[in-house]
């Protein structure tokens, strides 16, 4: 069995993935007070796609799988809102959750390992200059670096938080653990729309 470990949840209408770049405005009193202990203890938080219900208000139900944030930038300059920047680290997976009195979730998780590094296949490498234009045109606050155009994962996960598709198209591509098989279904969705040659 995983080791597990407990951490705070915000689930949101969108998905994070490892190295994204994710920016929030917080205003809930149960979101406040949990940027707050991160970044006393320098300690990160989940995100997860909302399956059920809504970002504020009652508790929202999560998909399963998401992702570790740690915030990165924080400015408090204006009374009772609290803007952040967070960096995806590691996926995880929700073993069990418990809803607090001030509707705050926090779950028991394990770490979704990534596999090892692999190269992005020739047949691929159509994907490579449309990313690269992408993230010299965003720059660097969107696309931290380092910039790993040779890791499938690294280039799977860029083009998978830019996709024009569905949110819930996203968390399935999160989802897969296979970089290879990310990359074969962004390709060949590039090619349908025909956002690279069919050549490539």
């Amino acid at each position: 069995m995983h080791d597990t470990v407990e951490i705070p949840l915000f689930p949101l209408h969108t998905v994070l993935f490892p190295d994204g770049v994710l920016s929030l405005k917080l205003f809930e009193a149960r979101y406040l007070d949990m940027a707050a202990r991160c970044m006393r203890a320098n300690a990160p938080f989940g995100v997860c796609l909302i399956q059920e219900g809504g970002e504020v208000g009652n508790p929202a139900v999560p998909f399963e799988t998401g992702t570790v944030a740690r915030i990165g930038y924080w400015d408090m300059s204006q009374p009772g809102l609290l803007f952040i920047t967070c960096r995806g680290g590691e996926r995880f997976r929700i073993v069990s959750r418990d809803i607090h009195s001030d509707r705050l979730q926090t779950a028991r998780v394990e770490v979704i390992l990534e596999p090892p590094v692999e190269p992005v296949p020739d047949e691929l490498h159509g994907l490579l200059p449309l990313l690269r234009a992408i993230v010299v045109d965003a720059g660097d606050e969107m696309f931290p670096p380092p910039h790993r155009f040779d890791d499938a994962s690294w280039v799977g996960y860029r083009l998978a938080e830019i996709l024009p598709i569905p949110v819930k198209a996203r968390q399935r591509l999160l989802e897969l653990q296979d970089p290879l098989s990310r990359l074969e279904i962004i390709h060949a969705y590039l090619q349908q729309h025909q956002l690279i040659d069919s050549r490539d």
